[in-house]
């Protein structure tokens, strides 16, 4: 069984009538990026903020590294790195000086912070700004420090809680990037939440779902978009009328049934067959010219999981 950096059983927390983490159970193996995906007020930053002993549960435990979350959490918080809601940048101060400071913290020898500011801040291409007042940084090179602080005393587990949320398209690409190359060289284990399905898709080696703080899935990315995804089938025709869509949507190896510029896109179910289907429509009168098969993608997973908890 491969070593565990996290493992919650029945782990709750409520906040007077709402239940922000409902019975959460789940596993997350060591040296892995694992993606909590979810939509806002979903339960995941309360779920990060329980990990690190921040907030006490109502119900249920938690391990971190070994810890106990309610007992050990100063041990924990010295074992892990954390980017949450907040950067927590000192601005006036310069990018070297917020990293040493940290590294203070953690009581590095000096030498040691010097190289790994060095280190980190070269990766990130932030070496040649590192006197620059923090405060006249873009908000990507912000959070690319940040990232940097969250790393600096080399922590076995990193949790990052939405780090590309707000970035547009080009600069959150850039530093997903960056996290991928990061946390392979450090071989660090990675508890990212996230509602951004790309960034899921290309980080993550396991991934879990939670709506209204219940866990709904949990798997590979690639054996989810099976078991609850299955194929993607794109029809090119004509005819796919409202109640064609409607007769699709009650057969029930159909997740989804929708007309998307033209063609008829339908979410199957495992390993559903393709064939009847297209008989049915050429009964109902639309006409057949082309079917394209693939797989689900992630995002097909999160809206059909969500579909289904309601």
């Amino acid at each position: 069984m491969a070593e565990l950096a996290i493992r919650t059983e029945h782990l709750s927390r409520s906040f007077g009538a709402v239940q922000a983490v409902d019975d959460l159970s789940l596993d997350v193996p060591a040296g892995i990026v694992f993606g909590f995906l979810g939509a806002n007020g979903a339960g995941k930053t309360t779920t990060i903020h329980l990990l690190l002993g921040l907030l006490e549960p109502t119900g249920g435990q938690a391990t971190v590294l070994g810890f106990n979350t309610r007992a050990q959490a100063d041990a924990i918080r010295t074992h892990t790195g954390a980017l949450l809601e907040f950067n927590g940048l000192y601005e006036r101060m310069s990018a070297e000086d917020n990293l040493d400071l940290y590294g203070r913290i953690y009581h590095m020898p000096a030498a040691d912070r010097r190289a790994r500011t060095k280190e980190l801040l070269v990766h990130l291409d932030l070496w040649d700004r590192r006197k620059d007042q923090v405060g006249k940084w873009s908000r990507g090179m912000k959070q690319k420090l940040a990232v940097a602080r969250a790393l600096f005393h080399h922590p076995t587990l990193i949790f990052l809680d939405e780090p590309t949320s707000g970035f547009d398209p080009v600069a959150a690409a850039a530093l997903r990037d960056d996290l991928a190359t990061l946390v392979k060289r450090e071989g660090a284990t990675v508890f990212l939440n996230t509602h951004n399905l790309v960034e899921a898709e290309r980080l993550c080696a396991l991934v879990g779902v939670i709506r209204k703080g219940k866990l709904l899935a949990l798997g590979n990315p690639d054996a989810l978009r099976f078991k609850q995804g299955g194929q993607q089938v794109e029809i090119v025709g004509r005819g796919f009328s409202d109640d064609l869509l409607a007769l699709l949507r009650e057969r029930p190896e159909v997740a989804s049934a929708e007309v998307q510029n033209g063609h008829l896109i339908l979410g199957l179910r495992g390993e559903s067959e393709v064939g009847p289907l297209v008989s049915l429509i050429v009964r109902q009168g639309a006409e057949v010219e082309e079917v394209r098969k693939g797989a689900a993608s992630l995002e097909d997973v999160f809206l059909t999981l969500m579909e289904e908890d309601r």
